[in-house]
């Protein structure tokens, strides 16, 4: 029996606590909360300033009170939660908030915000700060950050790494933006094929932590060529005494670090992978690929585009009012002047519009139903595109099938038009012009939708980038072009 007068070592609490992106969109509203708090007592104290003592006094018990609730608060969340918050303050209120995230937590946030939202934050941190953050960081993020720190910082950081981390460094620091080699990593593991998977076992157990995202141990020879991939789902269930030769999978996919990351993420996609090695020329395995970076892509390619179909570009939403004119000014006079020029082909027609009004108020439905259907198109398009699907040798399949469904679907909706132009115009001719222009202007409207981001892609264009400025050039113009002349033709 024990000794009653031993104590018992009492196993260590550990507080689960489970991950919930609502946490944030909480934590953001209690932060703004406490920040208008903070706005209203600085009104205050300036409004009675007679007392200039006492306020002073009150003011700071309550502003250090408020920070001590933005630091319990901040700091008790993800890196990634802290990020969304920093995301969603304007630049005053982020540089304040950014103040109290414990140090502990900066080399995270500074990888997961967005680029416009980790210059500010940089700029606001000095010199040994933003050394502290960048040591704690692999090879790989340090070259993610090199654009937008301080080279003074850079210099102090590599004296830091050793031989081997210099050298990944500045490897991953020599391959272009958006391709596997700028958003691969060096965190792998590496046998060789001719032991034991017991000795494979021990030595992950020496290791203590696998990389995140591990799936597969990588086979290399001495050379250290790829020679196959060893899943941990087949090292657990057979027996230790085989060798790693008898079990891994030499059936496996490979990227090159000069591929481009879109690939490498419908590679993913296709084949639902975990994480790729990434080999050279000669197949020495030189990093590796997870699905993590991947999300990341697939999430900057979908926002890029959204945005390039307006004619923007990122931008922090609070960003001052000169940077955003500069960012959306451009395309919005392009608009304006195609919409002049369609409005100078409408004008062509004035004697016509002036002996048959009601032709004014029908024009804009031709134009606008051309232009939707050929979005429609286009979005399907730009989609295949991205996913590969698209080839020289199907385009004209895909321009006459896109012709046939536009066809059919103009056909019915030419009818409901034109039963809604003889309702309001009492005039069968006008509603068979109608009619007809409708559906001659959606089949243009498919077949550009077609062609102008295949042309584009040809070209080396982003496809997504101004394809619909073009379309709504073409639907608008030519739509008027042909309501109008059909009526000319035929009315007048």
């Amino acid at each position: 029996m024990l000794d009653n007068h031993v104590k018992r070592e009492s196993a260590p609490i550990v507080i689960l606590r489970r991950l919930d992106p609502e946490d944030a969109q909480l934590a953001l509203q209690q932060l703004q909360g406490i920040l208008k708090r903070q706005e209203v007592v600085d009104a205050l104290s300036h409004r009675h300033g007679d007392d200039e003592d006492g306020s002073n006094l009150l003011e700071g018990m309550l502003h250090r009170q408020h920070e001590d609730e933005i630091r319990t608060l901040i700091n008790d969340l993800h890196p990634a939660d802290i990020a969304f918050i920093l995301e969603s303050l304007p630049e005053q209120e982020r540089q304040a908030v950014w103040e109290l995230v414990g140090a502990e937590h900066d080399a995270d946030i500074l990888l997961e915000v967005d680029d416009w939202a980790r210059e500010s934050l940089i700029k606001s941190m000095d010199h040994d700060d933003l050394v502290a953050a960048t040591s704690t960081m692999d090879a790989d993020e340090i070259a993610d950050l090199v654009d937008d720190l301080p080279p003074g910082v850079i210099a102090e950081v590599q004296k830091g790494l050793t031989d081997e981390e210099r050298s990944q460094l500045l490897e991953a620091m020599g391959y272009p933006e958006d391709t596997v080699g700028a958003i691969m990593d060096f965190d792998m593991v590496r046998v060789r094929e001719d032991i034991t998977l017991e000795v494979v076992l021990r030595y992950l157990r020496r290791l203590q932590e696998l990389p995140d995202h591990t799936d597969q141990i990588f086979v290399v020879d001495r050379d250290d060529k790829l020679q196959g991939t060893l899943y941990l789902s087949k090292l657990l269930v057979n027996e230790p005494e085989r060798t790693v030769s008898s079990v891994m999978t030499t059936d496996y996919l490979t990227l090159n670090p000069l591929d481009s990351d879109a690939d490498a993420a419908s590679a993913f996609e296709r084949y639902d992978l975990v994480s790729a090695p990434v080999t050279d020329d000669k197949n020495r395995l030189i990093g590796r690929v997870t699905i993590a970076e991947v999300v990341d892509v697939i999430q900057e390619d979908s926002q890029e585009q959204a945005l390039s179909r307006a004619g923007l570009q990122e931008e922090d939403i609070f960003a001052p009012v000169y940077s955003a004119l500069r960012n959306r000014a451009p395309w919005l006079l392009i608009n304006l002047c195609t919409a002049s020029i369609a409005s100078l082909v409408a004008s062509r027609f004035e004697n016509t519009v002036s002996h048959i009004v009601i032709l004014a108020f029908l024009m804009s439905i031709v134009a606008g139903i051309g232009g939707n259907s050929g979005n429609q198109t286009m979005t399907m398009i730009i989609r295949a595109l991205a996913v590969g699907r698209v080839t020289g040798a199907n385009t004209w399949d895909l321009v006459k099938r896109e012709m046939t469904v536009t066809f059919l679907v103009g056909a019915c909706g030419s009818l409901v038009a034109a039963s809604f132009a003889w309702a309001i115009s009492g005039s069968i001719s006008i509603a068979l012009v109608m009619m007809a222009a409708m559906v001659g202007n959606m089949l243009i409207g498919a077949t550009l939708g077609v062609l102008i981001p295949i042309l584009r892609d040809r070209f080396g264009k982003d496809p997504a980038v101004g394809s619909s400025v073009l379309l709504t050039f073409a639907t608008d113009s030519l739509g008027f072009f042909i309501f109008l002349g059909l009526a000319t033709l035929f009315l007048i």
